[in-house]
């Protein structure tokens, strides 16, 4: 045969070789994906520890190693050694393989139990404390001293999932009893007035006409105080509604100055500038938040101050800023003064008619529109707010 014959031959033993190779690792591929299916589904059913099951994964795994090497070893020395050599040493040679893999077997459920129980021995005790942390006791914390692995990440993100619950729970708390005091201030004047008209002003006018009206401006507290408590677990929940068009910022702006000059005749109102810019916001809720800005310099700004309102471009920004010439904030209050419920000074809130819930639904608008918000203030000097919003 001339070498021009064997080149194509060889060719084509080679295509044949590389196609039996292909088909073969495809064979073993699929039964190692089915014996991995077999595994988890048998696994998954049977009802045992944890330890159990990698134990017996370890075991499922030595099965099909020693299966494939005692195949492989068979298959060999029947090749190497010849038909007549292997009947004669193949009773032997099957003998030591199956005292090898029973060996093997035994060794790898011990290795393997005592190795799954160490593993998993500080998830137990993850799980012994999380057993002990209630809802009244937040202030455990899972030990991550010494562990380097996947469950120090899975430790630590439990507790900062602590550390937000226990926040959350204790704004909660504080939040109800903000609530029930400021509640329980007006029912307490209401239910006043109601046993002194009860004992003996049925019969005096002037008894009578007092009760009336503290009654109905008590009665009025409450009604707000309830709007801004709905308005506030709406926000937490998600359900409030943002209703987001364009709309402009400059209307918007002259319609709230010229109210706020209509109801307010004891304050110099001032708008130097108002540009016009087309917002993207729910129109309303920016008007309900420029309004409680605009109350609070109202509130605390002596008689005869000035109040300023603006709206501007600024650095591609609409900024509007309220500033007034008021009683200032102090600097230690600054950081605090969006939280529910604070007040910097609890007597002139409660004589004004505030609840302490107006600066947190203005952040909340805030915030839901994407904006920034930054207030500057002084003590007896006055007090600057500056919204900035991306224009529409």
């Amino acid at each position: 045969m001339s070498k021009g014959d064997i080149k194509p031959l060889l060719g084509l033993l080679f295509k044949i070789s590389k196609k039996i190779f292909i088909i073969s690792i495809g064979i073993i591929k699929f039964l190692f994906t089915l014996l991995d299916k077999g595994v988890d589904e048998i696994r998954n059913n049977i009802r045992f520890s944890l330890t159990k099951k990698l134990t017996l994964s370890y075991v499922f795994i030595f099965i099909l190693v020693s299966l494939i090497t005692d195949i492989i070893t068979l298959l060999g020395f029947y090749y190497f050694v010849g038909k007549n050599a292997y009947s004669d040493y193949s009773t032997i040679l099957i003998t030591i393989l199956l005292i090898s893999n029973i060996s093997g077997f035994c060794l790898i459920i011990f290795i393997g139990s005592k190795s799954s129980k160490k593993i998993l021995a500080p998830i137990g005790t993850m799980t012994n404390m999380v057993q002990e942390i209630s809802i009244n006791d937040l202030n455990k914390r899972l030990d991550i001293k010494g562990s380097k692995n996947e469950l120090k990440d899975l430790a630590i993100t439990f507790n900062e999932t602590l550390n937000r619950l226990q926040e959350s729970i204790e704004k909660q708390n504080q939040f109800v009893s903000d609530a029930s005091h400021e509640l329980r201030t007006p029912i307490a004047v209401i239910q006043g007035y109601i046993n002194m008209l009860d004992r003996w002003g049925k019969n005096d006018e002037n008894v009578l006409d007092e009760s009336i009206e503290a009654i109905k401006i008590e009665s009025q507290n409450m009604k707000h105080l309830v709007e801004n408590l709905l308005f506030l677990a709406r926000g937490d929940k998600y359900t409030q509604k943002v209703d987001k068009r364009e709309f402009p910022l400059d209307l918007l702006m002259e319609e709230v100055f010229t109210e706020t000059k209509l109801i307010d005749d004891k304050h110099t109102i001032v708008m130097d500038r108002n540009d016009k810019i087309i917002l993207y916001a729910d129109r309303d809720l920016i008007k309900q938040a420029l309004r409680i800005f605009l109350d609070n310099s109202i509130k605390y700004t002596h008689q005869g101050g000035t109040i300023r309102l603006n709206s501007l471009l600024e650095n591609n920004k609409a900024t509007i800023i309220i500033e007034d010439t008021g009683m200032g904030i102090a600097e230690d209050h600054l950081p605090h003064i969006f939280d529910r419920f604070y007040r910097t000074d609890k007597s002139r809130t409660r004589e004004s008619g505030g609840t302490g819930l107006g600066l947190s639904i203005a952040k909340w608008i805030i915030d839901n529109h994407s904006a920034t918000i930054s207030i500057e203030s002084k003590l007896y000097e006055g007090t600057k707010i500056t919204v900035k919003f991306d224009p529409a």
